[in-house]
């Protein structure tokens, strides 16, 4: 079943209208390799938008995670390196142990700065980022995980006047990343992880995909 903050406040009933979105940021931990399949396996060739997501991820061990999403995704996915310019139907992931962030121009940057909620790379600070770099066109995700990491940068996401999408605790294979989001009142959409692709191809595309 389709949630959304309107279900609760008539107000939130029809959310803001926006510029075109210019970038997407998702954001997943624990059950996130399963999730980010999904979502991005339903996603056309001809997308619109980059995508960068941060998975939390072990800083000891070489990830494997670009490949394993560019087999089940028609788009191409790659680690993120530091000051390449993020490309429209290009996916990146955050590597381990780095934050990342995205300047207005799409320069991406790599650090290794402190720990944010126990983690790096995180959502937050990806989520700031994109929320300062590209007001009123981002869409912010948060997907299953455990913690709170997201639910800082969502509140910058939708400050800005973009849009925040969470997946419901029903379909999350761990809840706490998805319901400390929820909590923050900033979420235009809770969504089953199987909607949420098709609401991001009717966001960037008006839902024209291949």
């Amino acid at each position: 079943m389709t949630h959304s903050l309107a279900d609760e406040d008539p107000a939130c009933a029809d959310p803001p209208v926006r510029a075109a979105f210019r970038i997407i940021a998702i954001a997943a931990s624990a059950g996130g390799l399963k999730a980010l399949s999904q979502v991005l396996s339903q996603l056309p060739a001809n997308f619109a938008v980059p995508i960068m997501v941060v998975q939390h991820l072990d800083p000891k061990h070489q990830s494997l995670m670009a490949e394993i999403l560019s087999r089940r995704t028609p788009l191409s996915v790659k680690q993120a390196e530091q000051g390449e310019i993020i490309q429209a139907g290009e996916i990146y992931i955050a590597p381990p142990n780095y934050h990342v962030t995205v300047a207005p121009d799409g320069k991406l940057t790599l650090n290794q700065s402190a720990l944010m909620n126990f983690v790096r790379p995180c959502a937050d600070v990806l989520f700031t980022s994109v929320a300062i770099s590209y007001p009123n066109q981002a869409i912010a995700i948060v997907l299953t995980g455990t913690g709170k990491d997201g639910a800082a940068g969502i509140e910058a996401i939708q400050q800005s006047g973009g849009m925040v999408i969470v997946q419901d605790s029903a379909t999350a294979e761990f809840s706490g990343m998805p319901n400390a989001a929820i909590r923050t009142g900033a979420v235009d959409r809770i969504l089953p992880l199987a909607d949420i692709a098709p609401v991001l191809v009717t966001a960037v595309m008006g839902g024209k995909g291949e």
